[in-house]
């Protein structure tokens, strides 16, 4: 039996409304069946090992079932990004600059069309084990939850999975303007992005051509947590983009939401695209930094293709909750 005290602590979240209320564990699926106990310091990959999808066998699945779980949550399941070299799978290697730790931040995704090929036995078939995990777990009576994380993408965000049909985030944008809300990003016309003094990326012994104190982009943009600086601090989401919902934050907040933001129209995809691979629900990544339209729209368009979806907002801030559950239409906080 793999060590289960890896999985973190059962967590159950607040109703909404009558429905049953779940009982959800969280699982980071980089940490479940790892035996290595190495834990070297900025460890790469094959000096401190890692966690795959196959991993979450039939044997663990029935331990966790008797605990009286309802859904599991898999966490750091999308593809984000990372200092492992995968360009022999033909996935372009990240600038470890913009990379927080080795095997980067879960929430710093790179493809939201892709899994992380750290989690697969076999790289190539990655989506094939997370989809054999998804029918694993309904098979054994239980639900699936994975992230969603709709605020920031990584700073080398670029889909090699998606669908040639789909529009990649910021291909369209006018990079000249600071806002417009045809664009994915937020941009600092004129500026180009600095990697934040102290950033040693993969720390002293970590070696890399990418590895610089450098990050090209210019203009620069945004970062995740709000800061509208080409010049993040290290304790800053500085391995992030803000992603842009219509929201004028440099005009007092004023909102832009018709006609539709192109970002609203992106993420529905990726929620559908999730959703038809057997998805449950959703843990939405930092909710409330998401317009509530936004979530009223998109929730409403999902439950209408998947009515049993549950989606399950991350929110600090009690003055919000009775808006994101009422007017947001989402399930749980």
């Amino acid at each position: 039996m793999k060590k289960l005290l890896l999985l973190f602590v059962i967590f159950i979240v607040a109703e909404s409304s009558a429905q049953q209320r779940p009982v959800i564990y969280q699982m980071m699926v980089r940490l479940f069946g790892n035996n290595n106990t190495s834990n070297m310091y900025y460890g790469s990959i094959e000096q401190n090992g890692v966690g795959k999808f196959n991993d979450i066998s039939d044997r663990a699945l029935d331990s966790l079932k008797v605990l009286g779980l309802s859904h599991i949550w898999y966490t750091g399941v999308i593809a984000h990004a990372s200092m492992t070299d995968y360009s022999t799978y033909s996935i372009a290697p990240d600038d470890p600059d913009v990379v927080k730790g080795r095997a980067g931040s879960p929430y710093a995704v790179r493809d939201y069309y892709d899994v992380d090929p750290d989690l697969a036995v076999d790289v190539n078939k990655r989506m094939d084990e997370f989809q054999h995990l998804i029918d694993r777990t309904h098979s054994h009576g239980l639900k699936a939850i994975i992230d969603f994380i709709p605020n920031h993408v990584a700073r080398t965000y670029h889909s090699n999975a998606k669908a040639n049909s789909i529009v990649d985030f910021g291909a369209n944008d006018d990079t000249s303007v600071s806002f417009s809300s045809k664009n994915d990003f937020y941009y600092l016309p004129g500026t180009s992005f600095v990697v934040p003094s102290g950033v040693d990326a993969g720390g002293p012994h970590f070696h890399s051509p990418l590895k610089d104190g450098k990050f090209y982009e210019k203009p620069a943009k945004a970062t995740g947590n709000n800061v509208f600086n080409p010049n993040p601090s290290i304790d800053d989401w500085y391995e992030t983009v803000k992603l842009n919902y219509g929201i004028d934050f440099q005009d007092k907040e004023s909102l832009h939401f018709s006609p539709t933001p192109s970002v609203w129209n992106k993420m529905l995809e990726i929620l559908m695209y999730w959703s038809e691979k057997g998805v449950d629900g959703f843990r939405c990544d930092m909710a409330e930094m998401i317009p509530v339209e936004f979530w009223n729209w998109a929730i409403t368009s999902v439950k209408k293709k998947y009515p049993n979806i549950i989606f399950i907002a991350e929110a600090y801030n009690p003055k919000v909750y009775k808006t994101y559950i009422e007017k947001g239409r989402f399930d749980f906080l």
